[in-house]
């Protein structure tokens, strides 16, 4: 049974960083939540939700913008002693031997050589790398390199761990062991670990590991629902209730991440400060032609859907996403119904596509509207990519800004609405014909 005592608690957090423009782009926003002895929490949502940033708030490695975050009721003014932080990376640095890197999750400690070697070894050896403490990361696989970075997380004997992605770059049979080997240490209690909030974009990996599960939505990150795990038996797809969680956590994300409308009374679709999901063209067809619907009557469901086609969270929302926003298809409830363009839309020819997919971006995405109405009004029927740039760096952060012009580059490039010049950097019009 948890204990309802929360250790780490985040109450009112905001984040944002400002723009090019001075103007700030909100990463998180009024995030509660509560991290209780017992307990493993998993928070799923799409990349660039802003998780990784959450966590580095909870562990102390970065300030809110406002709200505050409690270590046993007391408000945290930096790094906590009694947190560790797993990452997607592993992190280790390739000069050192495996026993070397280990020992350095004992810097701040004051503790005897003697004594940072004993907690070394015995972190070394409690994930199972015992024989490798003389090894230099370049001899290691994927899996060893995390364990390793599991064993620098452990070596300071915890209360709290703090994981980002730390399977989502191994393969699939590896992240598997290493799953089964955490739920065994955790089940065991060998140490002071008291919880676990993993962050990860694995449906299944959460539904395995969590007791309670956090979904977040984006733009900007909220929790947005919460799902707590009561599961009997083994936690694998033989489990009729394991199979039934997978689909109520698939449902809650296709909840979350609806699409997020401008109010304004003359706007159309998605607004300038929508954040267009990195997906492509090619996507979006392939994913069309892989549901074989033939009228808005059928229903495809989406846990199966992306089980079959071997599609993570990130890429089927992200293409779901576009779908929606082009109204090419709706998400409700963990299934995917086409609308009568999406129909239209898959039984079309190439040319036929092409018109269509053109009619529904410059009808629902106000930045390719933007783009047009720009090159239309210019002098020389031509745009600098600056200009588009500015545009989007006063909403987003460059990065975002640039990854953003990509994408409606693609899009309208297919559709043959807008052309681009990398040499130029400049945007023209097409002729549709």
């Amino acid at each position: 049974m948890r204990s309802s005592k929360a250790i780490l608690r985040a109450q009112g957090i905001q984040k944002s960083f400002k723009t090019n423009d001075n103007n700030h782009f909100l990463v998180l926003d009024h995030i509660d939540l509560s991290i209780n002895k017992n307990e493993i929490i998993a928070i799923i949502g799409k990349s660039g939700s802003g998780k990784s940033t959450l966590l580095r708030i909870l562990s102390g490695l970065s300030t809110p913008s406002e709200g505050t975050v409690f270590w046993d009721n007391k408000p945290i003014t930096g790094p906590v002693n009694g947190v560790s932080m797993v990452f997607q990376n592993f992190a280790l640095l390739p000069w050192l031997t495996v026993l070397q890197n280990v020992m350095l999750g004992l810097d701040s400690i004051p503790l005897s050589d003697q004594e940072r070697l004993e907690r070394s070894l015995k972190a070394i050896d409690d994930v199972g790398m015992d024989g490798f403490e003389s090894a230099y990361p370049r001899e290691l696989s994927g899996g060893m390199s995390q364990r390793v970075g599991l064993a620098r997380a452990l070596v300071i004997d915890p209360r709290v761990i703090l994981m980002d992605e730390p399977f989502s770059s191994l393969d699939i049979l590896t992240a598997e062991n290493l799953r089964a080997d955490l739920l065994d240490m955790w089940q065991k209690k060998s140490k002071a670990l008291e919880a676990i909030l993993l962050v990860t974009h694995n449906i299944e990996e959460a539904a395995y590991l969590a007791d309670r599960i956090l979904i977040f939505s984006n733009n900007p990150g909220q929790v947005a629902s919460e799902i707590k795990v009561n599961l009997t038996g083994n936690r694998d797809e033989s489990n009729p209730e394991f199979k039934a969680l997978v689909d109520k956590i698939y449902q809650h994300m296709s909840q979350v991440q609806r699409i997020q409308k401008n109010k304004g009374p003359h706007s159309k679709g998605t607004p300038l400060n929508y954040r267009l999901p990195n997906s492509s063209v090619s996507e979006v067809l392939g994913i069309l032609e892989a549901l074989e619907v033939s009228s808005t009557d059928q229903t495809t469901d989406l846990a199966e859907f992306g089980e079959e086609h071997a599609l993570d969270v990130d890429d089927l929302f992200a293409i779901m996403e576009v779908m929606e926003i082009l109204d090419f298809a709706h998400i409700r409830k963990g299934k995917i119904q086409l609308t009568q363009e999406g129909v239209l839309f898959s039984k079309a020819d190439i040319q036929q596509q092409k018109k269509l997919f053109a009619t529904q971006l410059l009808s629902h995405v106000e930045l390719a509207m933007f783009i047009t109405k720009s090159i239309r009004h210019s002098s020389n029927h031509a745009i600098d990519k600056t200009h588009i740039m500015k545009k989007l760096k006063s909403f987003f952060s460059k990065d975002i800004a640039e990854e953003i012009f990509f994408t409606i580059v693609e899009w309208g490039r297919y559709a043959e609405v807008f052309a681009y010049d990398a040499d130029s950097e400049q945007l023209t019009l097409e002729d549709l014909g």
